[in-house]
Protein backbone atom coordinates (compact mmCIF):
# COMPACT_ATOMS: atom_id res chain seq x y z
CA UNK A 1 0.00 0.00 0.00
CA UNK A 2 2.97 2.17 0.70
CA UNK A 3 4.14 2.17 -2.62
CA UNK A 4 1.58 4.60 -3.95
CA UNK A 5 3.28 7.64 -1.79
CA UNK A 6 6.81 6.42 -3.56
CA UNK A 7 8.33 9.28 -5.43
CA UNK A 8 11.66 6.90 -6.61
CA UNK A 9 12.56 7.53 -9.70
CA UNK A 10 10.33 11.41 -10.35
CA UNK A 11 11.86 14.78 -10.96
CA UNK A 12 10.39 17.48 -8.98
CA UNK A 13 10.60 21.03 -9.85
CA UNK A 14 9.89 23.55 -6.75
CA UNK A 15 9.71 27.07 -6.77
CA UNK A 16 10.45 28.70 -3.33
CA UNK A 17 12.47 26.60 -2.24
CA UNK A 18 15.53 28.41 -0.71
CA UNK A 19 13.74 28.07 3.11
CA UNK A 20 10.85 27.44 4.92
CA UNK A 21 7.62 25.81 3.56
CA UNK A 22 9.62 25.33 -0.20
CA UNK A 23 12.21 23.79 2.10
CA UNK A 24 10.28 21.67 3.68
CA UNK A 25 8.13 20.29 0.82
CA UNK A 26 11.87 19.31 -1.59
CA UNK A 27 13.03 17.69 1.76
CA UNK A 28 9.65 15.50 1.83
CA UNK A 29 9.77 15.07 -2.18
CA UNK A 30 13.63 13.92 -1.92
CA UNK A 31 12.96 11.42 1.26
CA UNK A 32 10.35 10.24 -0.58
CA UNK A 33 12.84 8.91 -3.56
CA UNK A 34 12.95 12.32 -5.80
CA UNK A 35 15.86 13.90 -7.27
CA UNK A 36 15.23 17.84 -7.16
CA UNK A 37 15.71 21.57 -9.04
CA UNK A 38 15.44 24.05 -6.50
CA UNK A 39 14.48 27.50 -7.70
CA UNK A 40 14.33 30.93 -5.98
CA UNK A 41 16.54 34.24 -6.23
CA UNK A 42 19.09 33.58 -3.08
CA UNK A 43 21.60 31.20 -4.50
CA UNK A 44 23.22 30.83 -0.98
CA UNK A 45 20.02 29.17 0.41
CA UNK A 46 19.67 27.56 -2.04
CA UNK A 47 22.81 25.23 -2.02
CA UNK A 48 21.88 24.99 1.75
CA UNK A 49 18.20 23.27 0.82
CA UNK A 50 20.34 21.42 -2.04
CA UNK A 51 22.98 19.44 0.61
CA UNK A 52 20.07 18.86 2.80
CA UNK A 53 18.96 16.40 -0.14
CA UNK A 54 22.02 15.21 -0.99
CA UNK A 55 22.21 13.93 2.53
CA UNK A 56 19.60 11.88 2.28
CA UNK A 57 20.43 10.41 -1.40
CA UNK A 58 19.16 11.91 -3.83
CA UNK A 59 20.73 14.62 -6.90
CA UNK A 60 19.62 18.46 -6.07
CA UNK A 61 20.36 20.95 -9.14
CA UNK A 62 20.14 24.65 -8.11
CA UNK A 63 18.00 26.88 -10.55
CA UNK A 64 18.75 30.57 -9.35
CA UNK A 65 15.78 32.39 -10.45
CA UNK A 66 13.38 35.60 -10.24
CA UNK A 67 9.87 34.02 -10.32
CA UNK A 68 8.66 37.54 -11.60
CA UNK A 69 11.16 36.98 -14.49
CA UNK A 70 9.32 35.27 -17.44
CA UNK A 71 12.37 34.59 -19.10
CA UNK A 72 14.49 33.48 -16.17
CA UNK A 73 11.71 30.72 -15.54
CA UNK A 74 12.12 29.68 -19.16
CA UNK A 75 15.83 28.90 -18.33
CA UNK A 76 15.51 27.80 -15.06
CA UNK A 77 12.82 25.03 -16.37
CA UNK A 78 14.78 24.23 -19.13
CA UNK A 79 17.71 23.44 -17.38
CA UNK A 80 16.09 21.27 -15.03
CA UNK A 81 14.62 19.18 -17.94
CA UNK A 82 17.86 19.14 -19.41
CA UNK A 83 19.63 17.93 -16.66
CA UNK A 84 17.25 15.30 -15.26
CA UNK A 85 15.30 14.47 -18.79
CA UNK A 86 12.08 15.32 -17.74
CA UNK A 87 9.83 16.91 -15.00
CA UNK A 88 7.46 15.08 -13.14
CA UNK A 89 6.25 17.21 -10.21
CA UNK A 90 5.49 21.08 -10.69
CA UNK A 91 5.58 22.81 -6.82
CA UNK A 92 4.78 26.08 -7.26
CA UNK A 93 5.62 27.85 -3.96
CA UNK A 94 7.09 30.66 -3.94
CA UNK A 95 5.30 34.51 -2.75
CA UNK A 96 5.34 37.30 -0.82
CA UNK A 97 2.78 39.66 0.62
CA UNK A 98 2.81 43.45 1.10
CA UNK A 99 0.53 44.44 4.27
CA UNK A 100 -1.20 47.64 3.62
CA UNK A 101 -4.90 49.03 3.94
CA UNK A 102 -6.17 49.82 -0.10
CA UNK A 103 -6.46 53.31 0.44
CA UNK A 104 -2.39 53.43 1.29
CA UNK A 105 -1.68 50.40 -1.98
CA UNK A 106 0.05 51.72 -4.79
CA UNK A 107 -0.64 50.41 -8.57
CA UNK A 108 3.20 49.00 -7.60
CA UNK A 109 2.47 47.24 -5.00
CA UNK A 110 -0.48 45.21 -6.46
CA UNK A 111 1.78 44.57 -9.48
CA UNK A 112 4.28 43.26 -7.58
CA UNK A 113 2.48 40.78 -5.01
CA UNK A 114 0.43 39.62 -9.14
CA UNK A 115 3.61 38.97 -10.16
CA UNK A 116 4.92 36.70 -8.08
CA UNK A 117 1.95 34.85 -6.44
CA UNK A 118 0.02 34.55 -9.39
CA UNK A 119 1.32 35.27 -12.69
CA UNK A 120 5.23 34.12 -12.01
CA UNK A 121 3.18 30.47 -11.23
CA UNK A 122 1.33 30.70 -14.27
CA UNK A 123 3.84 31.35 -16.68
CA UNK A 124 6.21 28.59 -14.60
CA UNK A 125 3.85 25.98 -15.02
CA UNK A 126 3.16 26.88 -18.75
CA UNK A 127 7.06 26.00 -19.08
CA UNK A 128 7.13 23.07 -17.11
CA UNK A 129 3.82 21.90 -19.34
CA UNK A 130 5.41 21.35 -22.42
CA UNK A 131 7.46 18.84 -20.78
CA UNK A 132 4.77 17.24 -18.78
CA UNK A 133 2.72 16.81 -21.92
CA UNK A 134 4.99 15.01 -23.76
CA UNK A 135 5.44 12.70 -21.33
CA UNK A 136 1.50 12.21 -20.49
CA UNK A 137 2.54 12.56 -16.73
CA UNK A 138 2.80 15.55 -13.91
CA UNK A 139 1.79 16.62 -10.73
CA UNK A 140 0.81 20.65 -10.45
CA UNK A 141 0.75 21.87 -6.90
CA UNK A 142 -0.30 25.10 -6.29
CA UNK A 143 0.36 26.71 -3.12
CA UNK A 144 -2.18 28.92 -2.22
CA UNK A 145 -3.22 29.98 1.08
CA UNK A 146 -6.70 30.07 3.27
CA UNK A 147 -6.95 33.48 2.27
CA UNK A 148 -7.36 32.80 -1.07
CA UNK A 149 -10.67 31.14 0.61
CA UNK A 150 -11.56 33.69 3.25
CA UNK A 151 -11.31 37.67 3.91
CA UNK A 152 -8.64 39.18 5.04
CA UNK A 153 -8.19 42.79 6.26
CA UNK A 154 -5.34 44.74 5.24
CA UNK A 155 -3.90 41.91 3.06
CA UNK A 156 -6.22 42.29 0.15
CA UNK A 157 -3.59 41.67 -2.58
CA UNK A 158 -2.68 38.38 -0.95
CA UNK A 159 -5.61 37.39 -0.91
CA UNK A 160 -6.64 38.44 -3.99
CA UNK A 161 -3.64 36.53 -5.76
CA UNK A 162 -3.88 32.63 -3.49
CA UNK A 163 -7.51 33.10 -4.97
CA UNK A 164 -6.38 33.84 -8.26
CA UNK A 165 -4.20 30.70 -8.07
CA UNK A 166 -7.13 28.63 -6.47
CA UNK A 167 -8.89 29.44 -9.74
CA UNK A 168 -6.39 29.07 -11.94
CA UNK A 169 -5.61 25.49 -10.55
CA UNK A 170 -9.26 24.32 -11.11
CA UNK A 171 -9.46 26.07 -14.73
CA UNK A 172 -5.95 24.55 -15.57
CA UNK A 173 -7.21 20.63 -14.25
CA UNK A 174 -9.78 20.74 -17.06
CA UNK A 175 -7.57 21.41 -19.70
CA UNK A 176 -4.68 19.03 -18.55
CA UNK A 177 -6.79 16.19 -17.37
CA UNK A 178 -6.53 14.05 -20.91
CA UNK A 179 -3.18 14.22 -20.55
CA UNK A 180 -2.95 12.57 -17.51
CA UNK A 181 -1.47 15.61 -15.84
CA UNK A 182 -3.10 16.10 -12.43
CA UNK A 183 -3.53 20.44 -11.19
CA UNK A 184 -4.08 20.43 -7.53
CA UNK A 185 -4.00 23.41 -4.98
CA UNK A 186 -2.82 23.43 -1.48
CA UNK A 187 -3.80 25.62 1.10
CA UNK A 188 -1.94 25.73 4.40
CA UNK A 189 -3.22 28.15 7.37
CA UNK A 190 -0.67 29.60 9.53
CA UNK A 191 2.58 27.60 9.84
CA UNK A 192 5.26 28.52 12.39
CA UNK A 193 8.49 29.51 11.08
CA UNK A 194 11.74 31.52 12.08
CA UNK A 195 10.39 34.45 10.52
CA UNK A 196 7.40 34.59 12.47
CA UNK A 197 7.39 32.78 15.40
CA UNK A 198 7.83 35.99 17.64
CA UNK A 199 4.57 37.29 16.03
CA UNK A 200 2.91 34.29 17.49
CA UNK A 201 4.21 35.50 20.81
CA UNK A 202 2.66 39.00 21.19
CA UNK A 203 -0.80 39.63 21.64
CA UNK A 204 -1.68 40.05 18.17
CA UNK A 205 -0.24 36.64 17.00
CA UNK A 206 -2.20 35.05 20.13
CA UNK A 207 -5.84 36.39 18.85
CA UNK A 208 -4.92 35.03 15.34
CA UNK A 209 -3.91 31.61 17.24
CA UNK A 210 -7.48 31.86 19.07
CA UNK A 211 -9.30 31.52 16.05
CA UNK A 212 -7.96 28.44 14.99
CA UNK A 213 -10.05 25.20 16.87
CA UNK A 214 -6.53 23.47 17.11
CA UNK A 215 -5.54 26.46 19.29
CA UNK A 216 -2.10 26.67 17.85
CA UNK A 217 -0.30 27.35 14.26
CA UNK A 218 1.25 24.16 12.55
CA UNK A 219 4.76 23.24 12.65
CA UNK A 220 5.91 22.90 8.97
CA UNK A 221 6.60 19.34 9.17
CA UNK A 222 2.54 19.03 9.15
CA UNK A 223 2.28 19.73 5.82
CA UNK A 224 4.33 16.81 4.49
CA UNK A 225 1.69 14.56 4.38
CA UNK A 226 -0.87 16.73 1.93
CA UNK A 227 2.45 17.32 0.10
CA UNK A 228 3.00 14.31 -0.36
CA UNK A 229 -0.26 12.80 -1.35
CA UNK A 230 -0.70 15.46 -3.75
CA UNK A 231 2.77 14.83 -5.30
CA UNK A 232 2.41 10.71 -5.51
CA UNK A 233 0.32 8.41 -7.72
CA UNK A 234 -1.86 8.24 -4.09
CA UNK A 235 -3.64 10.98 -5.85
CA UNK A 236 -4.03 9.69 -9.31
CA UNK A 237 -7.74 10.26 -9.49
CA UNK A 238 -7.78 13.74 -7.52
CA UNK A 239 -7.30 17.04 -9.92
CA UNK A 240 -8.39 20.62 -9.46
CA UNK A 241 -9.00 19.54 -5.71
CA UNK A 242 -8.35 22.43 -2.39
CA UNK A 243 -7.04 20.42 0.03
CA UNK A 244 -7.13 23.01 2.89
CA UNK A 245 -4.63 22.05 5.65
CA UNK A 246 -5.38 24.80 8.51
CA UNK A 247 -6.22 23.35 12.14
CA UNK A 248 -10.18 23.65 11.42
CA UNK A 249 -9.62 27.58 10.80
CA UNK A 250 -11.56 28.39 8.01
CA UNK A 251 -14.79 25.59 9.71
CA UNK A 252 -14.59 28.31 12.76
Amino acid sequence: MLEIFSLKGKKAFVSGASRGLGHEMALTLAEAGADLALAARTVAALEETAETIRKVGRKALVCPMDISNIDEIEKAVDDAAKTFGRIDILINNAGIAEEKPVIEMTAETWDRVMDVNLKGHVFCTKAVGKYMIENRYGKVINISSILGLIGVAYNSSYAASKAGLIQFTKSLALEWARYNIQVNALCPGYLLTDLNREFFETPRGQKVINKIPMRRAADLKEIRGATLLLASDASSFMTGSVVVVDGGHIIE
